[in-house]
């Protein structure tokens, strides 16, 4: 179930060249780097004609997946998303973010060492950015931490930034033009994960796509079923 309470992002990093919300919106002349609050923005608590939550209780719901939970213009917002979500304890709220440097400028007074029914995701595309923003992760009090290596650009060691990490999601770029995912950096992670005991799930392969060293042009359509072929997640 999703959840966009606003909408628009900024290019912040190397992983952010071939964004789906930009190529989205170039498609439809938008111009994605103006954030606007979206009309679902009160979506979570939102009464049918019975006096009953119109999101239906036990749902996973992604947060933000139109711009970054995190993104600055919408500082005047996010205090009242996590009063929604607090309200909606029934509810599991996932954001992602390439911002965690940003999460401790806004937060209620009760969030304590997180809330239960919170998750965080930081994306990481390659070396340099996972030992930067997880390095901040580790240190922020939240209670369900998850990481997001999609796109994943280069070769990614996380054996110092697993620890309290529930879940490592891999994927690769989506674009004709996009950069080469190697099957074995994903193997490679997953090991790591393994030798952790932390969940692990191969989402998405990469349109320019290297396997026991063939060279493959995935379809977009069949990223994700030829990653579910592969049969490598694994959850504790």
């Amino acid at each position: 179930m999703l959840w966009n309470p606003w909408r628009g992002c900024h290019r912040c990093s190397e992983g952010c060249k071939y964004c789906y919300i930009h190529k989205g919106d170039q498609r439809k002349k938008i111009d994605t780097d103006i954030i606007v609050k979206t009309k679902d923005f009160a979506k979570p608590i939102k009464l049918n004609d019975k006096n009953e939550y119109l999101m239906r209780t036990n749902k996973i719901v992604y947060v933000c997946f139109s711009s970054d939970f995190l993104i600055n213009e919408a500082d005047q917002w996010r205090l009242e998303c996590y009063q929604m979500m607090r309200e909606r304890s029934d509810l599991n709220f996932l954001f992602l973010t390439k911002r965690i440097e940003r999460f401790l400028t806004i937060l209620p007074n009760d969030w304590g060492q997180g809330y239960d029914n919170i998750t965080v995701g930081v994306s990481v595309e390659n070396q340099q950015n996972a030992d930067h923003r997880l390095k901040i992760l580790n240190s922020l009090p939240i209670k369900h931490k998850n990481i997001i290596c999609q796109p994943m650009i280069g070769p990614i060691d996380l054996s110092d930034h697993l620890d309290d990490v529930e879940l490592v999601v891999v994927g690769g770029e989506s674009d004709r033009n996009g950069r080469i995912l190697n099957y074995d950096w994903v193997l490679n992670l997953k090991n790591q994960c393994l030798n952790k005991h932390v969940s692990f799930s191969f989402r998405q392969c990469a349109s320019n796509f290297i396997k026991d060293d063939n060279y493959y042009h995935i379809p977009t359509r069949q990223l994700i079923s030829q990653a579910k072929k592969a049969g490598i997640d694994h959850y504790f």
